[in-house]
């Protein structure tokens, strides 16, 4: 029995290999069916009684992340994609793919379909995202949402939305340890936000009660 100020182990999981596709939002093209869902855990503080969870898969040429939750109202009317998209609902995931550097990538996406991608430096707890400089073809994320139960539209009543996300390796270079081969390991982490009723609650897989931020305890995923 840890004690009770040890805190849990850091997180694992294996990221199977696949052939690339299209990605619609829904999370149903076949390669998905040799994932496991893994379940994000929610903080004690927050309110909300939402599931989250997510599935990851890997091919030559990018990372697959599948982002699946319930909610009841969709909390977001945010426009535009690289605006502060975490005061709103989002699902946020964090790649940290060289431990020799204290920088990683942030993904950040809405249930409207916009994004944030930025490579983080985290010196010493003071960080701050850049912009990727070229954002287009094979360097540039592809993601689409689903919205289920009601409109994807501001304060809609919804039963869920679902996130799905290809970030190809070309967008994460100059970076070590990347693209990742057989054996491979990053470190990362998976996170949502909801803002119902002015209730903000988090969730995550590895746990990081000082914030998301806290690169040093993401999990670990091991590329099959």
């Amino acid at each position: 029995q840890p004690a009770a100020s040890e805190k849990p182990a850091a997180p694992e999981k294996i990221v199977r290999r696949s052939e690339d596709f299209e990605v619609t939002g829904r999370g149903d093209h076949p390669a998905w069916q040799r994932a496991q869902w893994t379940n994000l855990v929610r903080h004690e503080q927050g309110k909300l009684p939402y599931e989250s969870r997510f599935k990851l898969l890997y091919s030559s040429t990018g990372l697959y992340v599948l982002l699946d939750g319930t909610d009841a109202r969709l909390t977001a009317t945010m426009n535009e994609d690289f605006a502060e998209l975490w005061k709103e609902d989002v699902y946020e995931f964090f790649l940290w793919p060289d431990e020799r550097m204290a920088v990683y990538f942030e993904y950040e996406i809405s249930p409207l379909g916009h994004e944030l991608p930025i490579l983080v430096p985290n010196v010493d707890g003071k960080f701050l995202g850049w912009r990727p400089w070229v954002y287009e073809g094979d360097r540039k994320v592809s993601k689409a949402v689903a919205v289920f139960g009601g409109e994807a539209t501001p304060g809609s009543e919804i039963t869920g939305w679902r996130a799905e996300v290809f970030v190809p390796f070309r967008l994460l270079r100059p970076l070590g340890n990347v693209p990742p081969q057989s054996g491979t390991r990053w470190r990362a982490n998976f996170c949502r936000i909801d803002h119902d009723h002015d209730q903000r609650t988090t969730w995550d897989w590895s746990r990081l009660p000082g914030g998301f931020h806290r690169y040093a305890d993401f999990g670990t995923i091991h590329f099959e």
